[in-house]
């Protein structure tokens, strides 16, 4: 059962899959893996709301499936951080990636969400930002179809200040999700 407290971060993933899944009908796009594979990606999630909804899903898990995961993440950590320390780029699966799919796929953060479609952000009193979307698509011989991200970023930003002061937490978070999976109470 899903706590009520997530209701409105359920509410918003379920608008950004609507949204996506629009615009990626309209490319003829649909994600099946690749050697572009966004799971290969170093993403730093940002939001304590989006880490604890994971962690939720995580703890779901067999306790053997957790260790398992947790072994692969603590593997992925340790490798990640000495390439980049060395300056070399590596590119490892995430540790939620089981035989090509995440094992987490419900609970999976907004940037997993959201990546692989050419994209906008309007962030005030800035230039707008564009992002090219991913290898795979192709999409810098096609015509860009608006995809604003502005909207989903405004609403996480209010959900992450509400779910903070709920939880009496200040700061920020810069984690990988195998960082999250390691160190699920913080």
């Amino acid at each position: 059962m899903i706590p009520h407290n997530f209701s409105s971060l359920i509410q918003l993933y379920e608008n950004m899959d609507r949204s996506y899944d629009r615009v990626a009908d309209r490319y003829n796009f649909h994600c099946d893996g690749c050697s572009d594979n966004c799971c290969t990606s170093l993403f730093f999630h940002h939001t304590f709301i989006e880490k604890a909804y994971l962690i939720q899903g995580f703890l779901q898990m067999t306790s053997t499936l957790r260790k398992e995961i947790q072994d692969k993440a603590a593997d992925y950590v340790r490798q990640t951080f000495a390439h980049d320390k060395a300056g070399q780029p590596l590119k490892l699966m995430c540790p939620l990636n089981h035989k090509g799919r995440c094992t987490l796929y419900i609970y999976r953060p907004m940037i997993c969400r959201l990546h692989g479609l050419p994209h906008e952000l309007h962030p005030p009193g800035r230039r707008v930002i564009r992002g090219p979307g991913c290898d795979a698509g192709q999409f810098a011989t096609r015509d860009y179809i608006p995809f604003d991200r502005t909207p989903f970023y405004t609403q996480m930003a209010a959900l992450e200040q509400q779910f903070k002061k709920q939880q009496n937490r200040t700061g920020r978070i810069r984690e990988t999700i195998a960082q999250m999976l390691l160190d699920p109470g913080n």
